[in-house]
């Protein structure tokens, strides 16, 4: 004897059931599967933290790219005026208006610099601009070739394997700062009579950071290819008879998309510190407004003028304290294991 039915079934319930459910309610939107990329977005709007670094990173790359917008607004710019109409010379140089012997001047927000007597508020405008378009190019030559480093060594293997991994070691055994001290002389007496002396300088800065930065990016990379090239999709991509360019492109790329990220934006604060150290040593810019020039030229005047001092200071530790935050925010939302 044959049981009674109430009508044809689906899977996972009845047919009335399912027509019972609205798509559109907020049951069915709790239901509703999440990419991990909306999830860690979702985590990363939670993190209190994470959204004002976020803020304060995004008001620091308006400043670099409208850096000379806001000098005509705000009336600076980085023409030098006649020294002694604006300093007293019989003082030190120290400026007649304004900080430290005299109280605020509105033309000067920041103040003037001593001895030549440039606006301190231009220069760390276009100071901000210099660190960010350094450190941005330079995180991104170096993103570029760890990936394809770690990219090809992690799926290769065997010998191109093992020549790409002494490379990677061979550089990590050379002192940063030990290259950059040794590089800038070589630079400076190659190129100092060419025209374009300062812009081969930039580039040179970006070329050092960017060659002594890549090694990290690419043994992470690497790692994650080693395991991720025994995946079945992996497999699956070989047996159709996929090119390696494509596995590597479409296949394993998209799923490095962690791991890169996270890489980038703890590189990018490190690069700021860098640029605006070498240029504090003298072998970093050395011409134009820099965070790091403004702090060699302020130290010795730390006694008798310490807010030309604070005021690159100050910049930089936001900029990199604001970016070494959200790197490990990012990193957070994006690790499954977390659950913030």
């Amino acid at each position: 004897m044959s049981l009674p039915t109430t009508g044809p079934e689906t899977l996972g319930g009845t047919s009335e059931e399912t027509a019972l459910v609205d798509p559109n309610s907020s049951t069915a939107k709790e239901i509703s599967g999440k990419s991990p990329m909306r999830i860690a977005l979702g985590r990363l709007l939670r993190d209190k933290i994470a959204v004002v670094c976020a803020i304060v990173a995004f008001i620091f790359v308006l400043i670099a790219l409208f850096a000379g917008v806001i000098s005509k607004v705000l009336g600076v710019s980085l023409e030098t005026p006649f020294a002694s109409s604006v300093l007293d010379m019989l003082n030190g140089g120290l400026p007649k208006e304004g900080p430290p012997l005299h109280g605020f001047d509105p033309d000067h927000p920041f103040g003037i610099a001593p001895r030549t007597g440039e606006d301190n508020l231009a220069y760390w405008l276009y100071g901000c601009r210099t660190s960010m378009i350094i450190a941005g190019s330079a995180t991104l030559v170096a993103a570029t070739v760890g990936i394809v480093i770690g990219l090809v060594a992690g799926f290769t293997g065997g010998l191109v394997d093992k020549i790409l991994s002494f490379v990677t070691d061979l550089f990590l055994t050379i002192p940063f700062l030990l290259a950059a001290l040794t590089l800038a002389p070589i630079i400076s007496e190659r190129f100092s009579t060419s025209p374009h002396y300062f812009t081969i300088q930039r580039w040179t800065l970006i070329g050092v950071l960017a060659g002594f930065g890549w090694m990290g990016v690419a043994r992470l990379i690497r790692g994650e290819v080693l395991s991720l090239r025994e995946r079945e999709f992996v497999q699956a991509a070989r047996v159709l008879g996929m090119p390696t360019r494509r596995i590597l492109v479409k296949e394993l790329l998209p799923n490095l998309a962690a791991p890169i990220v996270v890489s980038v934006s703890l590189m990018l604060p490190a690069f700021v510190a860098l640029e605006a150290g070498l240029a504090f040593l003298g072998i970093g810019v050395t011409d134009g407004a820099s965070w790091g020039r403004t702090i060699d030229l302020a130290v010795p005047y730390f006694d008798t003028y310490p807010l030309y001092l604070y005021e690159p200071m100050i910049g930089i530790t936001l900029l990199v304290l604001s970016l070494n935050l959200l790197g490990d925010a990012i990193r957070d939302a994006l690790d499954p294991k977390t659950r913030r």
